[in-house]
């Protein structure tokens, strides 16, 4: 799917805020801005690109309407090729400008890793990154989530394949620090119910195909859960209904599953997929404004729940900034943001407190149908 937007104001003015930044030059508050270090280009653009347009929607709506209190707000956008050093350079880059007043919707934890600590340091908020991982999980005081940890996906899933009585369990993860965490969380989960899982580690990036599949069927799973990205997790699901192979299979919402479904093709069909947002064509009030907002903006294509995601995001990052008064700067919206309370966007809620900025616990479980629809359970 590709978006046809009007140009991103995160492109036409990054060149302009930056040299203003560095200079030292005052800039007037004409404007608040959001920064964000996305993939836009790479292995994971279609991931990165669906954030940014479904937050760029959603602020390019408030801000036909006269923004935030008659000011606009601009997402200025930096690609990170989904390379972590590159999102670290990006987050310093973006807080040198002195308007910002918040970072926005990182693609992965591992894009956070180096992000976070100089949030902390500058007191700037790290809103709604998407990920679910242990790492962006804390409580840091300037972490906010919106959507629900792997923890809460990865128990629902598992609750569902060992009501079956599945017990043989695989754990497809990524060689790194957040990956082995993604497998930590399933070992502790049955280790409850005194069950190990085995697990298939891959390389970020790698190219997969039949010897992952055979080390994986040598394992003699039961159940595959997957916690990579769209194009690992499709590679293997080709190759596996190409040796003719099924195989109960869940997926973290870390998977994309637009992404995933476009990736895999038909092999994508009966694969399970965690979702952290309802269903984007639901009715719920909030989902329609959201596609509205997209519908705007010029797209095409259905809503997908990576643009919703990121709309929701948006929406209370928003309410947020109105919430900080007169006085709109970074340290005043990241303390409106910890004393939000309960918000409703429209039939969907988030909770912030100074205890908990953890804002959402919602998780469903949909499973792709043969047509490449998402279905509800």
């Amino acid at each position: 799917m590709k978006l046809k937007l009007s140009p991103c104001p995160a492109f036409t003015s990054i060149a302009l805020g930056l040299v203003l930044s560095a200079s030292g030059a005052a800039q007037a508050q004409d404007k608040y801005v959001v920064g964000q270090s996305a993939p836009l280009t790479g292995g994971n653009a279609k991931f990165g690109i669906d954030i940014r347009d479904g937050a760029q929607a959603y602020f390019a709506m408030l801000n036909a309407k006269g923004g935030v209190n008659g000011t606009p707000i601009e997402l200025l956008s930096i690609d990170d090729k989904n390379d972590r050093k590159t999102a670290g350079a990006n987050t310093k880059t973006l807080l040198e400008n002195k308007n910002l007043v918040a970072l926005f919707g990182y693609g992965s934890a591992t894009l956070s890793l180096d992000a976070m600590p100089q949030a902390e340091a500058k007191g700037v908020a790290f809103f709604a990154p998407f990920s679910g991982a242990n790492p962006v999980r804390t409580n840091s005081p300037v972490l906010f989530t919106v959507r629900a940890s792997y923890g809460e996906e990865m128990e629902k899933m598992l609750n569902f394949w060992t009501s079956l009585g599945f017990k043989r369990v695989t754990v497809m993860h990524y060689d790194d620090e957040v990956g082995k965490q993604n497998l930590e969380v399933v070992t502790q989960y049955l280790k409850k119910i005194n069950l190990v899982p085995k697990a298939l580690s891959i390389k970020r990036n790698a190219t997969l195909g039949k010897p992952e599949v055979e080390a994986l069927i040598a394992q003699q799973p039961e159940v595959l859960i997957t916690t990579v990205l769209s194009g690992a997790a499709a590679a293997i699901q080709k190759e596996m209904v190409g040796m003719g192979r099924m195989l109960p299979t869940s997926s973290l919402s870390f998977i994309g599953a637009d992404q995933f479904v476009k990736a895999a093709g038909e092999a994508a069909a009966g694969v399970s997929i965690g979702q952290v947002v309802p269903n984007p064509n639901s009715s719920m009030p909030a989902v329609r404004e959201c596609a509205k907002a997209l519908e705007a903006a010029g797209s095409k294509t259905p809503m997908n729940t990576t643009q919703l995601e990121a709309c929701f995001a948006a929406k209370i990052l928003a309410e947020g900034i109105r919430r900080a008064g007169k006085s709109v700067n970074a340290k005043s919206v990241l303390q409106s943001l910890s004393t939000l309370g309960s918000y409703d966007l429209g039939g969907f809620s988030v909770n912030f407190s100074p205890e908990s900025h953890h804002g959402s616990k919602f998780v469903e479980l949909a499973m792709v149908t043969r047509d490449g629809r998402l279905l509800t359970r």
